[in-house]
């Protein structure tokens, strides 16, 4: 298995730019995070320097980051589906496609924004499908990919996407707008607790998966916490053929350094 841990949810005990060099100490040659500036879609030059230093300091690769998606600890969610605010999420696309450039990056996790009150959800789409053009095409002429996520039932506000059927429909209307390189993020906890059977996800949409992450369900803890077969569930990645990373994304119960001893199994 090719692992990455997700820096923004395990190792926070410990501040941001230290959080890469811990996850080469527990072993890992690859990280991800979330949008690192929570709410600021244009951070300063040197706090852009000072990230990708912390990433090429600690001898990590960078293999997955989230667009801005507005002030997530606040529980938003995304900004690109809030017609209001296209000039924010535009902006910040130029600084990811600046990460991009220096640390090699080249998977996007696109959170798609919460519905609004009094603005229709067809005016929604209608601003989430062009913005996703316009950052599809900007990560593209990188060779990046943008990722397009379902997100857990009662957590995450009005978020509309909820099951890879909803994510995918994202994915083809984006397509069809002219930005081919557009795929599924799969998340296994995710679509768990809103009712997909991951491996029938997999097996449908085999060559429309990015990127995977993995947290056990219902709790979102390290796989062996909740009811998710992952031996059964690897088995079923390695059969249609996916060979990218597997980024854990769970909720640590304690010190980070200590959530990692079910790995020994694989």
């Amino acid at each position: 298995m090719r692992w990455a841990v997700n820096c923004s949810i395990l190792f926070t005990e410990l501040p941001p730019l230290e959080r890469p060099a811990a996850a080469r100490a527990a072993g890992f040659d690859a990280v991800e995070f979330w949008w690192p500036w929570p709410g600021e879609p244009v951070p300063s030059a040197a706090d852009v320097d000072a990230f990708c230093t912390a990433i090429e300091d600690a001898g990590v690769r960078l293999v997955a980051l989230n667009f801005y998606a507005g002030d997530m600890p606040a529980g938003e969610r995304g900004v690109l589906s809030q017609p209001a605010r296209t000039g924010e999420f535009r902006a910040s696309v130029a600084v990811l496609a600046r990460i991009a450039g220096r640390t090699g990056v080249r998977s996007f996790n696109a959170l798609y924004g919460q519905r609004l009150d009094g603005v229709a959800p067809a005016a929604q789409d209608r601003a989430a499908t062009g913005n996703l053009v316009f950052a599809a095409r900007a990560v593209g002429a990188l060779g990046g990919t943008v990722l397009i996520e379902p997100l857990a039932r009662g957590r995450n506000g009005a978020y509309p996407l909820e099951t890879a059927a909803d994510a995918m429909a994202v994915v083809r209307r984006v397509r069809a707008a002219g930005a081919p390189n557009v795929r599924l993020l799969f998340d296994v906890f995710h679509l768990t607790v809103n009712g997909d059977d991951p491996a029938a996800v997999a097996r449908e949409h085999a060559a429309d998966i990015g990127h995977v992450q993995i947290a056990d369900a219902p709790g979102r803890g390290r796989p062996g916490t909740g009811k998710i077969d992952f031996a059964a569930l690897f088995g079923v990645l390695d059969e249609i053929g996916y060979d990218g990373r597997i980024a854990l994304e769970y909720v640590p119960d304690g010190p980070s350094e200590q959530e990692f001893g079910w790995l020994r199994a694989y």
